[in-house]
């Protein structure tokens, strides 16, 4: 994180906070689901394993979680074969198109697998902003790595070799955070029509992205 150049943090943090939160309208829309924190879900699908019940939330989860994987997985195929795809701003462009299919389907039926589904595959895809010869630089829809480094940095500072390098970790969480708050506060008064918000959030980060011009790789 420390590495990036003082624009690429702002965007991580940034993309940390959208993915914030489409995390806590996702959570609440679906009832206790992740739709970009994968280890949650993996627990989910673990203890709905442990209780040897699948309509427990198991089978809901692994969706998530494979979906997941996909956005990743299809988003690299696009990213190494498509010249179009090869920066962040198309990235992001495809992330917004799909929040805001998301936002779409939620006013033409009632909410299914189908919304979250959207929702997961975006926040996979998103991961890719700051992807590198197989190696994302920036994870931007969970913070376990970004806490660890967090405390790595601290333990340096506190021993005289580093200078707060712990600080733009710090900021990343703090975004995480703030994110799902704002997300829920949405929820509470738009429910899941808070997607258009996110969408339109999701469009800006994109047409940020294009103005700098400088594909974050």
């Amino acid at each position: 994180m420390h590495r990036h150049d003082q624009r690429s943090q702002w965007l991580a943090m940034a993309l940390s906070a959208l993915a914030g939160m489409v995390d806590a309208v996702g959570f609440l829309g679906s009832g206790g689901f992740f739709v970009s924190f994968m280890s949650g879900n993996t627990t989910r699908l673990g203890v709905g394993l442990g209780r040897a019940n699948w309509a427990d939330g198991a089978l809901f989860a692994l969706m998530v979680i494979t979906v997941f994987v996909c956005g990743v997985v299809l988003g690299t195929l696009a990213k190494r074969r498509i010249r179009l795809f090869a920066n962040a701003s198309a990235i992001l462009i495809a992330v917004a198109v799909l929040l805001t299919l998301a936002a779409l389907l939620t006013q033409l039926s009632e909410p299914d697998l189908g919304v979250f589904a959207l929702l997961a595959f975006s926040m996979g895809a998103m991961n890719l902003v700051f992807e590198d010869k197989g190696e994302v630089r920036i994870g931007v829809t969970y913070m376990t790595g970004a806490l660890v480094k967090l405390g790595s940095h601290i333990a340096d500072a506190l021993l005289g070799t580093a200078e707060r390098n712990w600080l733009p970790f710090l900021l990343l969480w703090l975004a995480l955070a703030m994110g799902a708050g704002v997300g829920t506060l949405l929820f509470v008064y738009l429910s899941l029509g808070a997607l258009w918000v996110v969408a339109g959030l999701g469009w800006l980060a994109a047409a940020a992205s294009l103005m700098r011009r400088d594909g974050l790789g």
